[in-house]
């Protein structure tokens, strides 16, 4: 896994100790801007968060859980990815004693979207 994110946000490096642990070989590249590889990638506005991860053909946005990211892998769809949008608390890598709902968005080719995964709250 490609990780590509800010030399100085903490949470993002929370979040690559997260994959780590649940066994991905990860790479992390700080950029000053992770916009133009959002972009390149593919990632609608309204879905990005701090940080890209590349892995297996597809683009991981955000504090995706390492489950929702081994799902992806094994079940192969047919999308660009999946995110979650912000830095919801209680993600990988945003614990901070709370746990807000949010959910792990799959980014269709066409644009769509769908709810791949429900998590917190």
């Amino acid at each position: 896994m490609a990780v590509y994110k800010t030399p100085t946000c903490g949470c993002c490096r929370l979040w690559v100790d997260h994959v780590r642990h649940a066994g991905f070989h990860v790479t992390t590249t700080d950029v000053a801007d992770v916009g133009p590889v959002k972009a390149t990638h593919r990632v609608p506005a309204e879905l990005q968060s701090c940080h890209t991860a590349l892995i297996g053909g597809y683009v991981v946005e955000g504090h995706v859980p390492a489950a929702d990211i081994q799902r992806l892998l094994k079940e192969r769809p047919d999308i660009i990815g999946i995110a979650v949008p912000g830095m919801p608390s209680g993600s990988p890598g945003m614990e901070n004693g709370l746990t807000e709902k949010y959910e792990v968005i799959a980014i269709g080719k066409d644009g769509s979207r769908k709810v791949w995964a429900a998590h917190g709250g």
